[in-house]
């Protein structure tokens, strides 16, 4: 953790499925923090109201804009992706026959083997085939992925080349990750293009009311690491944002204070609940690539997950029993929605003051004429079926993880089952819904005093990194690094050893030149590989890639909590 003083201020922006959440960091000081509702597709006038209502006169002051987002999480937590044509080269050995995703899929033949060698080329008409299958469904996304792209990308590259014009967006699968496990580079290239539509609109509402305001300042946008990257990279990644708003919220909890124990971080939104892990109060890491929804994915992540349950999710009853969400219909009844929500449930209570309580009473009171409930009891028994369901995603998931070794951001630990001592409390029905979680879990619940803002904050105090990625061929003697503008001949004797060190030793000095301060620095490696390059008969050289970057975390703590 970095520990320094800056008088320029810091904005940290979270664009969730109900809110705008921001806040301004003067120093080591919140000095002021908004909550905009979202009430359309149009993510330009709540992100342009929240930025007019923080900075005010304040625009030359701001040094750096950090975003979180949850626009791409809850595409996939509300089966709302967008239809995608993947075209696939599977090559033989490997049966995908089994394999849906919303739009469609193209097998083509086609084959380059595991050492990067090309064994049969694809067949240009299959292209023409897919693509005219897709267009024929309405189809204007793509995804492209053949077996070992990692090792070769050139069909991929040549395929990109026959469909650029063809679909509004394309997503290749060498480019979204290094790693070689075939099916879950299928579903990370699959969700890169299906998220693609929600992230462009996320990231027109930034764009538009950063000139509105005449803004001009770096922006950054938080990874599913809690790394960040700049938000036009993004653009052609937002795979990488989707599990963004969780990591802003996990970074939230632990700038303000979570315990040094094992414990449960629950952000619960209107429209989703996200779920973390903390053993002894270090966050959970998924190294080899999270699993949201039923997508496994090569997206390096901190361990979250989401289930579509939140305060503004819609309460409808099926076959005499309550169902809540997972669809989102509106805001709550109290806010002129169209269906009794969580939310209202609350404000019948006394637990949250928002909007016209009569009319949330009177949604809530419908229910219980049909449950055979007074309206207080039916209240009650909503919120406690809604606690009752994050535990058994708790619960579940617990299962689950400790039957398999886990990684924390230190540490890969062997035999470590986790048991929570506590619930740390994030999100606007927090405090809500704290005590109905202290009593279904048995544990304390902490709530810290920016609890509503929490995801905000975390993105605010994400510390700045980068990473590049290190290229070696040795039998053309060549060495690249794409982001530093390096292309150099190299000796055909370099080694994978020297190139991890190099790989470091160009990150340390680009930080450094962009004025990161000597103690300040952290590096990891986060993809590495080397494999035999075979030309006719024999080795003639190494392939190596190298994937390195400054390592993520805060740039402070607050450490303000209290229990509830």
């Amino acid at each position: 953790m970095v520990e320094r003083e800056n008088k320029s201020l810091i904005l940290g922006l979270d664009v969730g499925g109900t809110h705008v959440d921001a806040v301004v960091l003067e120093g080591k000081r919140v000095i002021d923090k908004v909550k905009i509702p979202i009430e359309s597709d149009d993510l330009f006038e709540p992100i342009w109201t929240a930025l007019l209502k923080l900075i005010k006169d304040k625009k030359d002051s701001i040094s750096q804009i950090n975003l979180s987002t949850t626009v791409a999480t809850n595409a996939i937590a509300q089966d709302k992706l967008e239809p995608v044509g993947m075209i696939i080269e599977s090559g033989p050995g490997v049966d995908l026959s089994h394999l849906t995703v919303k739009g469609g899929v193209f097998f083509i033949s086609g084959y380059i083997d595991h050492r990067g060698v090309e064994i049969k080329p694809f067949n240009t008409n299959e292209i023409f085939l897919a693509k005219n299958l897709f267009k024929s469904k309405g189809i204007n996304l793509c995804g492209v992925v053949t077996k070992f792209s990692v090792r070769n990308p050139s069909h991929e590259i040549k395929i990109w080349e026959l469909l650029k014009n063809d679909f509004e967006f394309i997503s290749l699968g060498h480019k979204l990750s290094g790693k070689l496990n075939f099916p879950r580079r299928i579903n990370t290239t699959y969700l890169n293009s299906a998220t693609y539509p929600s992230f462009k609109r996320f990231y027109k509402g930034i764009i538009e009311a950063l000139e509105k305001e005449k803004i001009k300042t770096q922006v950054n946008i938080l990874k599913a690491d809690g790394g960040t990257v700049e938000l036009e990279t993004a653009k052609d990644y937002p795979v990488y944002t989707i599990l963004s708003g969780p990591a802003a919220s996990i970074l939230g909890a632990l700038a303000l204070g979570v315990p040094k124990e094992d414990g449960i971080i629950i952000d619960i939104g209107g429209t989703t609940t996200d779920i973390a892990f903390v053993i002894q109060g270090i966050p959970m890491l998924e190294p080899f690539g999270i699993k949201i929804g039923d997508y496994n994915t090569l997206v390096r992540a901190l361990y979250s997950f989401s289930i579509g349950l939140g305060g503004d999710s819609a309460i409808k009853i099926i076959k005499g029993k309550l169902k809540i969400g997972p669809e989102r219909e509106g805001f709550p009844k109290a806010l002129g929605g169209p269906s009794p929500t969580p939310s209202d449930a609350m404000i019948t209570l006394g637990l949250l003051d928002l909007g016209n309580k009569e009319q949330a009473i009177k949604s809530i009171k419908d229910i219980s004429i049909i449950l055979g409930l007074d309206t207080k009891s039916c209240a009650e028994l909503i919120l406690k079926e809604m606690v009752g369901s994050i535990k058994k995603a708790v619960e579940k998931a617990l299962d689950s993880i400790n039957n398999k070794p886990v990684t924390t951001i230190k540490e890969l630990l062997y035999g470590k089952k986790i048991s929570p001592k506590f619930l740390f409390l994030i999100g606007g029905p927090a405090k809500a819904l704290a005590p109905f979680l202290k009593e279904e879990f048995g544990v304390p619940c902490y709530v810290p005093k920016l609890y509503d803002v929490a995801n905000a904050l975390g993105a605010a105090l994400a510390k700045k990194t980068f990473e590049i990625n290190l290229f070696i061929n040795t039998a053309d003697e060549i060495l690249s690094v794409p982001e530093l503008g390096i292309c150099k001949k190299i000796n055909k004797s370099f080694t994978f050893e020297e190139a991890q060190k190099l790989s470091l030793s160009l990150l340390r000095e680009w930080a450094l030149s962009k004025g990161m301060r000597e103690e300040e620095f952290e590096s990891e490696i986060i993809e590495s590989t080397s494999f035999n390059i075979v030309r006719g008969f024999y080795t003639c050289g190494k392939n190596i890639r190298i994937k390195a970057q400054i390592k993520p975390g805060l740039l402070f703590s607050l450490g303000e909590i209290e229990n509830a």
